[in-house]
């Protein structure tokens, strides 16, 4: 069973890229946007954060992704019709699939489990949100991804679980797993499910008016039986081989152990990858965080050129300075809002001075507005389609229907594709 651990390994390893941008993604939506990796003019590598600390700005965040993705999953929620299933009851499927869609938000990826066994919760289908950290796959470049070959993911179980799950009332066999996984807080199991050719005969029997198929190790059993009716003068079987697809799951240890080998007319995976270009995934969210940095440094830009003109700079000739003061001491002073520093005034010589500018001509708070307004048009999401109180002042409803329609048209692909999964997955719940 070591081959089909390598091949999970490379199939994860395969989508290596996708949970690096995840990863980098979820941080932006989550309000920390001052972590990527810069190269500073000496050649140092830093975070953006770091090195606007090490300039003296403090890094600052105007979280606008986050409060954009709850626009959009609320709104998705307010046009879902809830399931009433006994599948629901049990899942809280609405719930699942909330934040499910918030996850194909950020990352693109929406992945969900659907089985039929017992839980303390309860016996029947049970629906899983699956993290993408613990999923792999072959390539898929099918939007509706029927080319899947391989696909599993990594379970993390208790032993008391692990046992409950393979040991089938079996002590021998629970005394088996415990030796697999001795000394073990969590038991790591492999979910490997792989699409498997096989062979089989398609057998018709006349005499019984039958169609059964039989495995194709067994066509010694045909011709014996045939030579039997051969001699009483019954009807021949009649068999033809046909090769045919299946889905084999099993459920491995990390170092191949076989637990539990099934299979299946389909492996138990609903999922959706958005937008899948040829093969690639590109998220809602990553068209939105060039916008997001710029709006940081901007507001971090301002908030320094307020802090450095309540003071400005101040001009101190170096012949005023008093014997029992240092720059130190003068840089001290300067910086508390109530501080005197003492000077030796020299004759027709100007005291120290402040330079003041105005932050207000630099065009900073302009540009923070335009930038804002182009981080809305981008997201898709109008000011209408957030019911700000503005957004229908002066215009008629009329004209305020129409924009929200508008603004929910740009979001309808990924609404729309999302629904897409979910039919998927209650396809599974209905198998």
């Amino acid at each position: 069973m070591i081959d089909y651990i390598n091949r999970a390994r490379r199939a994860h390893g395969r989508l290596a890229p996708m949970r690096a941008a995840r990863s980098r993604f979820k941080q932006f939506a989550f309000g920390r946007q001052w972590g990527d990796i810069m190269t500073t003019p000496d050649g140092e590598r830093l975070t953006e954060g770091e090195y606007a600390s090490l300039n003296g700005r403090q890094p600052l965040t105007n979280n606008m992704i986050h409060r954009l993705l709850a626009t959009i999953v609320g709104h998705f929620r307010s046009r879902q019709d809830p399931l009433e299933t006994p599948a629901d009851t049990r899942n809280r499927i609405d719930e699942l699939d909330a934040r499910m869609f918030e996850e194909f938000l950020i990352s693109g990826c929406a992945i969900q489990r659907v089985v039929n066994e017992r839980r303390p919760a309860g016996s029947g289908l049970w629906v899983d949100n699956v993290n993408p950290d613990d999923f792999f796959c072959s390539e898929i470049r099918d939007p509706r991804s029927l080319d899947v070959e391989l696909i599993g993911m990594f379970h993390s179980w208790s032993p008391a679980e692990t046992m409950a799950r393979f040991a089938g009332g079996s002590k021998a066999r629970a005394d088996e797993i415990g030796r697999l996984y001795a000394d073990s807080e969590r038991c790591r199991v492999i979910e490997i499910w792989t699409l498997e050719a096989s062979a089989r005969f398609r057998v018709h029997d006349p005499l019984q008016a039958s169609v059964s198929y039989v495995a194709a190790n067994r066509e010694s059993e045909i011709i014996a039986l045939n030579r039997k009716r051969a001699k009483r003068g019954l009807p021949k079987v009649e068999s033809r081989l046909e090769y045919t697809t299946a889905w084999v799951g099993r459920f491995l240890t990390p170092e191949g152990h076989e637990l539990r080998r099934v299979e299946a007319d389909h492996h138990p995976f609903a999922l959706k990858f958005y937008p899948l270009l040829d093969g690639e995934i590109h998220p809602f969210i990553e068209g939105l965080i060039d916008q997001q940095k710029h709006v940081n440094r901007l507001i971090t830009l301002i908030d320094n050129m307020m802090a450095t003109s309540a003071k400005g700079v101040l001009l101190f000739p170096e012949n005023q300075l008093c014997e029992d003061l240092d720059w130190s001491d003068v840089r001290r002073l300067w910086a508390s809002y109530d501080g005197v520093i003492p000077y030796n005034p020299q004759s027709g010589e100007p005291g120290p001075q402040q330079v003041v500018t105005n932050p207000a001509t630099s065009g900073a708070y302009e540009l923070v507005n335009l930038e804002m307004r182009l981080f809305e048009k981008a997201g898709g999401v109008s000011d209408a389609l957030r019911g700000q109180p503005g957004a229908a002042a002066g215009n008629s409803a009329t004209l305020f229907d129409a924009q929200t329609r508008n603004s929910m048209a740009a979001l309808a692909d990924i609404f729309r594709s999302f629904d897409d999964f979910r039919a998927a997955r209650n396809t599974l719940l209905e198998q």
